[in-house]
């Protein structure tokens, strides 16, 4: 019998995959609008279409990066607490 924890994962899976098949029916998808025809300098756009593009690379640099340091770290306090087991086995085993 599989757990509890494996169906959690498919209901959330199926609701995830249902949702994405009815993002059109719910409206939350912006109108096409024409294409354009030429380039237009950014300084001339209006503040509303343009992305703050610095401020969100930076965070997800820095989300990366925390989170990597995060995962080493948890390596590290694991590791150590296997070299104390093995160390403490070791320690018996000779005696």
């Amino acid at each position: 019998m599989r757990s509890s924890g494996y169906w959690f994962v498919v209901l959330v899976v199926v609701l995830i995959v249902g949702a994405a098949g009815d993002v059109h029916s719910l409206g939350f998808t912006q109108p096409q609008q024409p294409a354009q025809d030429e380039f237009i300098p950014l300084d001339q756009v209006p503040p509303e279409d343009q992305l703050p593009a610095a401020p969100l690379l930076i965070t997800a640099y820095a989300f990366v990066w925390v989170s990597v340091f995060g995962y080493l770290w948890s390596i590290w306090r694991r590791l150590s607490t296997v070299e104390k087991e093995l160390s403490e086995l070791s320690r018996r085993n000779e005696e």
